[in-house]
């Protein structure tokens, strides 16, 4: 059995049926996991979805942003972008169906005791059991009667940074964001979303995440995320794992093995 982690799918479902085949991916003994963004932007979300749900057991994912942003468009609470390729999706007779799926999956999941998988990364100052908390809260909601609230208040960049007396939809809106929107801080807590490119030496008033040193991250843990294309899967860290590697972009769709390291990728050649 090996143990599989996709980067960001983004509704491109021929690049990841090519990645599978790479690999030889067998549902009958592998397991594949990802990092979200599994929908939207690319041209196929509804083939995308139909196919991860019917893996079953074989297949398990946290949420991105856009998977959360599929949900508020479902529920009548934002109007879908012509740029989001969603319309076969949302006007499916599964689309349903496909999002009460998406809302039992959480934004970060222990695959084992070494290893932490959210879209964005882990916020510096949360452990492994803190993030899993976290997400559990934020879960523990959408999952629920009333995620339809939820999804109306996920919106918004405020507040920026972490205080455990944070309460309500506050609360949730920073665990939500800090788990699909983070790539870099300001004052190694304040979260900065406006931006998007790779780090370089003359931005020196924001840090990536995971360049803050995180004093309740073991050695032998690992995060594995995806989120970042324009850091093409590239954080200069063993221990930090970036799979979003800009396949919708033109780029390349990323697996990485959790058993022996390796990265296996596939070209797009359609843009």
């Amino acid at each position: 059995m090996a143990n599989y982690v996709v980067g960001d799918i983004q509704g491109c479902y021929s690049g990841l049926r090519q990645l599978l085949d790479k690999i030889k991916f067998d549902p009958s003994h592998d397991k594949l996991w990802a990092v979200g963004d599994l929908v939207a932007r690319g041209p196929d979300s509804l083939d995308t979805l139909t196919f991860l749900h019917s893996l079953g057991d074989a297949f398990e994912t946290v949420l991105g942003n856009h998977d959360l942003h599929f949900l508020a468009i479902l529920g009548h609470i934002k109007e879908a972008k012509k740029s989001d390729f969603l319309g076969p999706l949302l006007r499916s007779d599964n689309a349903m169906e496909l999002a009460t799926w998406l809302r039992t999956k959480p934004l970060a999941v222990r695959i084992n005791k070494h290893t932490l998988l959210s879209h964005a990364g882990l916020y510096p100052q949360w452990s492994f059991k803190k993030a899993v908390k976290l997400s559990d809260e934020v879960s523990e909601v959408l999952r629920g009667p009333n995620y339809t609230m939820l999804l109306a208040s996920m919106y918004g960049s405020e507040p920026t940074s972490w205080n455990r007396e944070l309460e309500g939809m506050s609360r949730l809106r920073f665990i939500i964001n800090a788990f699909t929107r983070m790539r870099y801080l300001k004052n190694q807590r304040v979260l900065e979303f406006e931006t998007k490119s790779a780090p370089n030496k003359y931005n020196t008033s924001l840090q990536p995440w995971f360049s803050i040193n995180n004093v309740k991250l073991k050695k032998s843990q690992r995060v594995i995320f995806g989120h970042w294309a324009t850091l093409l899967g590239k954080t200069h860290s063993a221990q930090f794992i970036g799979l979003d590697t800009g396949y919708v972009w033109g780029n390349t769709l990323t697996a990485y093995c959790l058993e022996t390291n390796q990265r296996n990728s596939v070209q797009n050649k359609n843009r």
